[in-house]
């Protein structure tokens, strides 16, 4: 009864087959990483495939990814993606015992979607196609191994130690080696680790862009930020500082692995409509003598009411207007063909900035530092552009590698067809810090603290109202510029109960924001914030 009859089809063991298949799908990543080491890190399957997958994702998606999972939408992009992966090669692992030619479709359709992803990447070549496609080939092989390892032993030979009855009278059939088969997995698993190990390492130690980084040395600027005046930080608990650490500073961009640009090769092409084409290596930027340093606030058009993707810092960088004006550059006011600046991320990012605005008297950089030292390279580096008063997706590109003179009509930028604006001047907003949402307070005298901002025009007033009553006027800390956020506080009074507290700001052009609702595609949410407590 233990072996099988003439003719009988080999038992099925589901879960076994599903291992099988994702080890083969491990090594087959393994081994197209340690390839993309060698020649490209952005054409590793799971960065290719992801980054494809953000370009194809719909607006509203988008939206949805930054608002539920805010910074870590890339890590649950790509752990969602390894859930999909690791469900497909457990599929292809069962297929490929029960139905092989099902199962090698299966490995051909996961290698052929690494490479085409890995092609569609900006500025790919035909190496790129390399590392999915030995995947491929290993994934094939592996699983057509291990399969081998856990097929059923031939009948009447002797069963492996610890085998026998208790499996067969499960009714699962005759055994299979399993001395054989963990012996073959665990080498494929220690294999594949290894193969992952080594071209992450490869990866980072090919140029350790982190030691160059560090071996930089930023100039003294000759235009320092003007000293802070007293008062530009409240130092309330609860309350963003005034300057926001780097380490919290937020990141909100396409790039699923932080490009690592190595400085000392670096180049900034600059070319385009009515010039002459330039190139300008690192050092050429930081050696010019006409640095500035400036504070100014960033925001992220996908920010919505109340959000934190805002921040401010302290930028050092090259003034970008001299910089185009020595190559020629004019504004179409001045005749110029040129109505905008496409710059060029070296991941292959672009983004469209009105030629005008950087032209007009603001600090339009190309930033090198961050709070006093160089670009982190999640911030950029070693070259990123900063424009005061427009949002990032049209102005603040990262990783910067060119910039091209155009017009918003002969070219739109990444973020245009997707279905934003393509000029993304900020809005005039005020967001409530303290206290949050959902608070329990003492009853009595509560702060009510926050900040507002309307860069490179400036705050004029905040008003607070409780439970829709008056607005108040709240008190404001000194300014830095017109081009950085404005601190406030309020003291109020609040009996036993629930409260809801709203914020508003007015510019000193006298706009003052709108209370109606709007999300943040296609030019930035507006609304007032507003937060509700309990006083006991």
């Amino acid at each position: 009864m233990s072996e099988p009859l003439e003719g009988r089809p080999a038992p099925r063991r589901p879960l076994v087959d599903a291992v099988c298949g994702l080890l083969a799908a491990a090594s087959a990543l393994a081994a197209a990483e340690l390839v993309a080491a060698l020649t490209n890190p952005a054409a590793a399957p799971l960065i290719a495939v992801g980054g494809a997958v953000v370009d194809l994702a719909p607006p509203w998606l988008k939206d949805f990814a930054v608002e539920a999972f805010g910074t870590a939408d890339k890590p649950v992009l790509l752990g969602g993606m390894a859930v999909v992966l690791a469900l497909f090669a457990a599929l292809a692992g069962v297929l490929g015992r029960t139905a092989p030619r099902a199962g090698t479709a299966g490995v051909v359709l996961f290698a052929a979607i690494g490479v085409a992803a890995a092609l569609s990447r900006p500025g790919s070549g035909p190496a790129d196609a390399l590392p999915a496609t030995l995947g491929g080939l290993v994934a094939a092989g592996v699983l057509r191994l291990l399969l081998r390892a856990s097929a059923p032993a031939v009948p009447g030979a002797a069963p492996d130690e610890g085998e026998g009855s208790g499996e067969e009278a499960a009714g699962d059939g005759p055994g299979f080696d399993r001395r054989r088969f963990v012996m073959v997995a665990g080498a494929a698993a220690g294999l594949s680790a290894g193969a992952g190990a080594v071209g992450r390492l490869l990866a980072v130690e090919r140029v350790d862009v982190e030691a160059v980084r560090r071996a930089v040395r930023l100039p003294a600027p000759a235009s320092p930020a003007p000293p802070l005046a007293d008062g530009v930080d409240l130092e309330i608990g609860g309350l963003a500082a005034f300057f926001t650490p780097t380490a919290d500073f937020y990141r909100i961009d396409t790039a699923l692995s932080v490009p690592r640009v190595d400085a000392s090769t670096w180049r900034l092409r600059l070319h385009g409509k009515g010039i002459a084409e330039r190139e300008y290596a690192y050092a050429d930027l930081l050696g010019r003598a006409d640095l500035v340093e400036r504070d100014i606030t960033l925001a992220c058009v996908s920010n919505p009411v109340g959000g934190e993707y805002v921040g401010n810092a302290r930028w050092i960088g090259v003034p970008l207007a001299p910089l185009l004006r020595e190559a020629g550059v004019r504004p179409p006011g001045e005749g110029g063909p040129a109505d905008q600046i496409v710059s060029r991320s070296v991941d292959g990012m672009t983004i469209g900035t009105p030629l005008e605005d950087v032209l007009d008297g603001r600090d339009a950089m190309l930033a090198l530092g961050m709070n006093g030292v160089p670009l982190p390279l999640r911030h950029g580096f070693p070259v990123r552009m900063v424009v005061p008063g427009l949002y990032g997706y049209v102005s603040a590109c990262k990783w910067l590698a060119e910039l091209e003179l155009t017009t918003f009509d002969a070219f739109d930028a990444y973020w245009v067809p997707r279905g934003w604006s393509a000029l993304g001047p900020i809005k005039t907003q005020s967001r409530i810090d303290r206290p949050r949402s959902f608070d329990e307070v003492p009853a009595g005298d509560l702060t009510v603290a926050g900040v507002a901002w309307a860069q490179h025009t400036g705050i004029d007033r905040v008003e607070v109202r409780v439970d829709g009553g008056p607005w108040q006027e709240a008190g404001l800390a000194a300014e830095d510029t017109a081009d950085t956020w404005r601190q406030r506080a309020l003291t109020v009074r609040l009996e036993p109960g629930d409260h809801r507290f709203e914020a508003r700001a007015t510019d000193r052009s006298g706009r003052t924001q709108t209370g109606a609702r709007a999300p943040v595609a296609p030019d930035g949410a507006t609304g007032w914030h507003s937060v509700s407590v309990t006083a006991a």
